[in-house]
């Protein structure tokens, strides 16, 4: 993924999941396309949390912790190493 949307969430309240379905509805709305990548920070990851479905979930020390970098990879080929 070259382009992306730069989501940010720190709600205690939401599980991680609900975080990431809320930033895939708002790129839907916003760009007329559904996401199937998203990178967090590896802190934000909790196996038992893990059912991205759609959305492949990588994580990657550059995202700051409570961020989301979510869009869509072009090239399925090139797939990075999702979590999980």
């Amino acid at each position: 993924m070259e382009i992306g949307m730069l989501w940010f969430d720190n709600d205690p309240k939401s599980e991680f999941l609900s975080k990431v379905k809320k930033a895939a509805a708002y790129y839907r709305d916003k760009y007329g396309e559904e996401p199937n990548l998203c990178f967090v920070h590896p802190s934000m990851l909790d196996s038992l949390q893990l059912d991205p479905g759609t959305i492949n979930i990588c994580s990657h020390d550059s995202i700051l912790p409570h961020h989301f970098w979510i869009g869509v990879q072009q090239n399925q080929s090139a797939n990075p190493d999702p979590v999980g």
